[in-house]
């Protein structure tokens, strides 16, 4: 029994961490939201629901430090007029840090931080409030007790007990609103006498206001507290009735001395009732799965494309050596009806792990607020494409590469507001985060209407910084230029700040996009502005490729980085100071080749694989092409191939091993070592059947 217990218990607090993160990013929103409209009480009222729902939450958890500090923010909040002299959009960014602070701490077992600042500015609140709002007025208390229950109460006074009249609101969203009344009455008798109860048991199975009389020698914070039951009771009042107040022929009710514990806000409107239903519904819709079973089922549709090859492969086998069989249309057709029911599966798979970039946008209007104010600059972010939908391992991947970049925008690229008003620009700078797909592919957009990159200040930067000489430095080309940006150490900041010049930076960025198979593209114009273009696959675990040969070893790249494929002659090819090239179409494009180069005469004829990546385009010189496939990538360690120029995989229907190139590093070894961008790194050996490394 001792066992289960720890399991729930380890289950509702990873449960607690998980949902939190959005009570946290919701807090955020409403502050922002605050923060423009100081005066909006429904703000205020969404913030005491964040904070009230936290609070209720962690006490379930065992958090006490962060329940009774949320409890405190909570009952703060309780103005009926908002102050001017305290500014709660600050005390609501104070809130979200510190909870998250305190967040982590219990996560990662660590001692919980101070949250004395916090404490300061909430009783600050609470102190100006006191001295602005009136008491709050009983409510719910006009209650008919019969003579018999009101003799009850004179007798439990007369033998030393307290008599209370205790007022509970059942939670709109309870999810069982019938046993809400019996589980209240079982809270309290642990402490008290329930004399009576209305509604009467029977009468009203769903009540949505339950009123009890009991009595008790404890204190109405102690009966409070037992009423505290998440999720079923949403607001709870105790109230110590004196004699006046049993007398049965009063009509006004006595002194009363409150204790009040709320769920949620104010009453919720008459409409609000309405649509607990409706939320009722799509929450019981609603599962939460562990992302790692849905990696498993992922893994298990992989497994089936390539099963869906092998088959494929023994079918095509089959036609040719009997082709005038009956049995080839049937094959045909249980092949068809098989591919297109695991396409659905796949796709529907794909869908569960997909997840709206709105969840990692959101992270960034308190993050440019925060950093414009430490830069001393305005700055409004301008977000669109929220509704685009990523992989969840992508979002969360991109999410630190996405952070640098906007940092370095508001660091670098947005002017001070005089500096913009003497350029005559707004003096509010504009930071657009933007969202879409293309083709198979995820398109992120940075864009500031800063003052633009200046290629030369770069070159000069990078001199100082020792990081060319200056013999690259007159040979770099504007485009080669703002590449440097991307290098390792390389900082424009002037001076260390909290934002910038520590020389971490855009690097992070390349390097998680190189890891994930994407590319980010640069563009800039001078007192204009900089635009960067994030490129990543919609998934990393399928991929519909090219398979072509080099060498006699196979290979293959994603088909939606192939523009085109020509053909063509040995005496087609020119050179252009180191680097081969070819005319297609009135344009020169530059030649790869990942093998050894051959002296091949003038007739020879090879076929050259178009690929793009930005705005650049490369020629790979290939041996013969074998088709398109779909495949299902497989990590490689680093003993099996000692390459970055190889990003994975894959297994064919025959059993054959199919190296994934990663086309971003070719390019980037191509613009450093020129038309032979170099070798596979991989022993022949490791080419053959398939092996366990490749497989799991």
């Amino acid at each position: 029994m001792t066992q289960f217990s720890d399991d729930r218990g380890a289950e509702m607090r990873e449960l607690f961490f998980e949902t939190t993160q959005e009570m946290l990013q919701t807090l955020n929103d409403d502050a922002l939201r605050l923060e423009k409209a100081p005066q909006d009480k429904e703000v205020v009222r969404s913030i005491r629901r964040t904070v009230h729902t936290l609070k209720g939450d962690a006490a379930a958890c065992g958090f006490r430090e962060l329940s009774d500090l949320a409890h405190m923010m909570e009952d703060a909040l309780a103005v009926e007029s908002i102050s001017t002299t305290v500014s709660l959009a600050e005390l609501a960014f104070t809130a979200a840090d510190v909870f998250g602070a305190m967040l982590f701490a219990y996560r990662q077992q660590l001692p919980v931080p101070d949250c004395t600042p916090l404490k300061k500015m909430v009783q600050g609140l609470a102190k100006n409030g006191n001295e602005n709002t009136p008491s709050p007025k009983p409510s719910g208390l006009e209650i008919d007790w019969t003579e018999y229950e009101l003799s009850l109460a004179e007798t439990a006074r007369s033998e030393g007990s307290k008599v209370y009249h205790v007022t509970a609101q059942v939670d709109p969203l309870c999810a069982m609103p019938i046993a809400a009344r019996q589980l209240i009455v079982n809270a309290l008798e642990s402490l008290a006498e329930v004399l009576a109860s209305r509604p009467e048991p029977g009468v009203a199975a769903q009540a949505k206001v339950l009123d009890l009389l009991v009595a008790s020698t404890h204190s109405e914070a102690a009966l409070i507290a037992k009423c505290q039951i998440p999720t079923v009771i949403a607001r709870a009042e105790c109230y110590e009735l004196q004699d006046s107040a049993t007398s049965a022929d009063t009509d006004t009710p006595a002194e009363l001395s409150p204790a009040i514990e709320e769920k949620d806000h104010e009453s919720a409107p008459a409409e609000t009732a309405g649509g607990a239903g409706q939320a009722k519904h799509i929450a019981e819709n609603v599962l939460r799965v562990d992302a790692e079973r849905i990696d498993n089922v992922l893994n298990l549709v992989g497994e089936l494309i390539i099963a869906k090859s092998m088959v494929q492969q023994a079918v095509f086998e089959f036609a040719r050596r009997f082709p005038k069989d009956t049995l080839r249309s049937r094959f045909a057709d249980a092949m068809g009806f098989q591919s297109r029911v695991l396409g659905d599966l796949q796709r529907s798979v794909m869908k569960i792990r997909m997840v709206p970039v709105e969840q990692l946008f959101r992270r960034f209007p308190r993050m440019v607020r925060d950093a414009a104010k430490k830069c001393s600059k305005q700055v409004q972010l301008v977000l669109s494409g929220q509704e685009t939908d990523l992989d969840k391992g992508l979002l969360d991947a991109i999410a630190e590469p996405l952070t640098h970049i906007v940092r370095n925008a508001i660091s670098h690229g947005i002017e001070s507001p005089r500096d913009r008003q003497a350029a005559a620009k707004n003096p509010i700078g504009t930071i657009r985060l933007d969202a879409y797909h293309q083709a198979n592919q995820l398109i992120v957009e940075v864009s500031d209407d800063g003052a633009g990159i200046d290629h030369n200040k770069l070159k000069a930067k990078a001199l100082k910084a020792d990081l060319i000489n200056n013999e690259e430095a007159e040979r770099m080309s504007p485009a080669e230029a703002l590449d440097l940006i991307f290098r390792p150490g390389f900082s424009t900041a002037e001076e260390i700040t909290e934002i910038s010049g520590r020389g971490v930076g855009l690097d992070v960025v390349r390097s998680v996009l190189h890891r994930l198979k994407g590319t980010v593209e640069l563009e800039t114009q001078l007192g204009h502005g900089t635009k960067f273009r994030l490129k990543l696959p919609l998934t990393l675990a399928i991929i519909k490729a090219l398979l072509f040969r080099i060498e006699h070893r196979l290979y293959a790249i994603p088909l939606n980085s192939v523009a085109e494929i020509a053909r063509a002659k040995g005496s087609e090819i020119h050179r252009v100071d180191t680097t081969e090239v070819l005319q297609l179409r009135n344009q020169v494009l530059p030649l790869a080749r990942l093998g050894e180069r051959r002296d091949d005469d003038g007739n020879a004829r090879f076929f050259v694989l178009v690929t793009t990546s930005g705005e650049r385009k490369l020629g790979l010189v290939v041996d013969a092409l074998e088709g398109e496939e779909e495949l299902v990538i497989k990590a490689l360690d680093d003993q099996t191939v000692a390459t970055d120029l190889v990003s994975g995989a894959s297994i064919l229907g025959d059993g054959r091993v199919v190296l994934i190139m990663n086309l971003a590093a070719v390019m980037e070894r191509f613009t450093r070592n020129g038309t032979n961008v170099g070798h596979f790194a991989m022993p022949p050996e490791s080419l053959g059947a398939p092996t366990n490394e490749v497989r799991q």
